[in-house]
C-alpha cells in the first residue's frame, strides 16, 4: 500500500486513510436510501436500484482510488437522479430503459470530451454566474421534490401550490428529520444526513407509517435493471435535450467537485489541468464511472463533495477512496433496511442538500444585471417548470441574448453560443 498509494509522499498513514474513508462513506451513505426511493418512482425495481447504487458507487470510487490515487468518493449524483426520474421519465414520458440509454450515451460523450480536452474548454466557456445559477437551481428543484414528497407542499387549483396538512404524522416526521440533520451537521457530527434518515425511519416504523422489513440479508438480484438500458430508444430526436443536459450538468458538477476537494487536499499543482497527472486521471475516472452506472441500472455517477469530510479527517491518497468502495460493497447486505426507509425519511435529506446547494447564489455577480438576470432565470425555471433542462435552456438563451442586446456579445464564449443555439433549435423544432 505504501508503494502503490505513496502514503509517505502524501504525508499520511494507512490508519489515517481508513478513518478518512469511513468518514467519507458515512457522509455520503444517504444515497443508498435516497437513490432507490427516487428512481423507483419510474417503475424501476427498488431492490435492484439499491444494489446498482452500491455497485456503481463502489466501482466509481475504486477507479478513482486505484487509477487517479485521489481520496474522492463516487456515487449516483443528487439532482441528476431527480432529473432522470421526474423530468425524463415523469414529465417527458420516456421509459426508464431509454433514460438509462441516455445516461450511457452521455457517459460516452463525457469520456470523449475528457480525452480530447473539450471538457476543459466547455468549463472555461461557461460564465461563473451561470454555473452558480445552475447549482442553485438544481438545489431548488430538489427542494420542491422534498417538500412535495413530505406533504409540506401540495397542489392547489387556484394558486398551483399551497401548504399541506401539518397534522399528518409523516409530514411532522419529515419536519423533525430536517431539524435533526441541520442540528447534527451544525454540531459537526459525522454522518448527520445518514443519522437523520435512520432516526426518522425508526420513528416511522414505531408509529406505523412504514413497515419494518429487517436489517440485513443477502444482496437482492440486480437482474431487473442490469443491462436493461435502451440505447436505440435513447437515440430518438426527442431525447436530444436530455443527453445535452446530462452532459452539461455532469461537466459542471463533477469537475467543480473534483477541483474543489483536490485543492482542499493539496493535490493540485499550479498550472493548466492537462499538465496535472492526478487531475487528468481523476477526470477520466469519473467519466468511466457514468458509463458503468448506466449498465448496472442507475442514473449518472459523479464525484461527491462530501469527500471533503474525509480530506478533513486526513485522507490524502486513493486508499481513502478504496475504503469508500469497500464500504459500499458491504452496504449491499442492508437491502431490507433500505426498503424500510419511507419518503418521509429521505425528504429531509433532499431538503438539506438543497439548502447547501443554494449557497451558490452568493457567487453570482449581482452588480452586473447581464450576469445576474440569466443566472436567476436559470435557478427559478428549474423548480417552476419542474425541469432542470428548461432551467438550463432559459439561462443559456437569455445570457446570450442579453449580452447581444447590450452590446456585450464579445464577452460571450463560443461554448455558450453553441449551447444556447442548441437549445433554440430544440424549442423551435421539438417544442417542449
Amino acid at each position: 500500500m505504501e508503494n502503490y498509494f505513496k502514503l509517505k509522499e502524501h504525508g499520511t498513514t494507512a490508519r489515517t486513510e481508513v478513518i478518512a474513508g469511513v468518514t467519507t462513506f458515512l457522509t455520503m451513505a444517504y444515497i443508498i436510501f435516497v437513490n432507490p426511493d427516487i428512481l423507483s418512482s419510474t417503475g424501476m425495481d427498488r431492490n435492484a436500484v439499491f444494489v446498482a447504487t452500491c455497485l456503481a458507487a463502489a466501482i466509481g470510487s475504486a477507479i478513482m482510488g486505484l487509477w487517479a490515487n485521489w481520496p474522492i468518493g463516487m456515487a449516483p449524483g443528487m439532482g441528476l437522479n431527480a432529473f432522470f426520474a421526474f423530468t425524463v421519465v415523469g414529465a417527458m414520458g420516456f421509459t426508464w430503459q431509454q433514460a438509462l440509454g441516455a445516461v450511457f450515451i452521455s457517459g460516452m460523450i463525457f469520456l470523449f470530451l475528457t480525452l480530447t480536452g473539450l471538457r476543459r474548454w466547455l468549463i472555461a466557456g461557461i460564465p461563473l454566474s451561470m454555473r452558480s445559477g445552475i447549482a442553485a437551481g438544481i438545489g431548488m428543484f430538489l427542494a420542491i421534490i422534498a417538500l412535495q414528497s413530505s406533504g409540506l407542499v401540495v397542489d392547489h387549483p387556484a394558486t398551483l401550490v399551497t401548504l399541506g396538512d401539518l397534522t399528518n404524522t409523516g409530514t411532522m416526521l419529515a419536519v423533525a428529520g430536517f431539524f435533526i440533520i441541520v442540528a447534527l451537521d451544525a454540531l459537526r457530527v459525522t454522518g448527520a444526513i445518514l443519522i437523520g434518515i435512520l432516526v426518522i425511519t425508526v420513528a416511522s416504523i414505531l408509529l406505523g407509517v412504514s413497515e419494518f422489513g429487517g436489517i440485513m440479508s443477502m444482496p437482492p438480484s440486480i437482474a431487473p435493471t442490469f443491462m436493461q438500458l435502451d440505447i436505440a430508444g435513447a437515440l430518438t430526436a426527442g431525447i436530444f435535450q436530455v443527453i445535452l443536459v446530462l452532459v452539461l450538468v455532469e461537466v459542471f458538477d463533477a469537475t467543480g467537485t473534483l477541483i474543489g476537494v483536490a485543492k482542499r487536499a493539496g493535490l493540485l499543482t499550479e498550472g493548466p489541468a492537462h499538465t496535472n497527472k492526478g487531475l487528468s486521471r481523476a477526470l477520466l475516472a469519473d467519466s468511466t464511472a457514468i458509463t458503468a452506472g448506466s449498465l448496472l441500472g442507475t442514473s449518472s455517477t459523479t464525484a461527491y463533495v462530501e469527500s471533503a469530510s474525509g480530506v478533513q479527517a486526513g485522507g490524502r491518497s486513493g486508499l481513502t477512496a478504496l475504503v469508500v468502495a469497500a464500504m459500499f460493497l458491504l452496504a449491499m447486505f442492508f437491502a431490507p433496511l433500505a426498503g424500510s426507509v419511507p419518503a418521509y425519511a429521505t425528504a429531509p435529506a433532499l431538503l438539506y442538500v438543497a439548502t447547501l446547494m443554494m449557497r451558490e447564489l452568493v457567487e453570482i455577480s449581482w452588480d452586473d444585471v447581464t450576469e445576474s438576470a440569466p443566472a436567476v432565470l436559470t435557478a427559478l425555471a428549474m423548480p417552476l417548470t419542474y425541469s432542470i433542462a428548461n432551467g438550463l435552456a432559459f439561462g443559456f438563451i437569455s445570457y446570450a441574448l442579453i449580452k447581444l442586446l447590450t452590446g456585450k456579445a464579445s464577452q460571450v464564449h463560443a461554448a455558450t453560443w453553441i449551447v444556447a443555439g442548441l437549445f433554440v433549435i430544440k424549442f423551435a423544432f421539438f417544442g417542449e
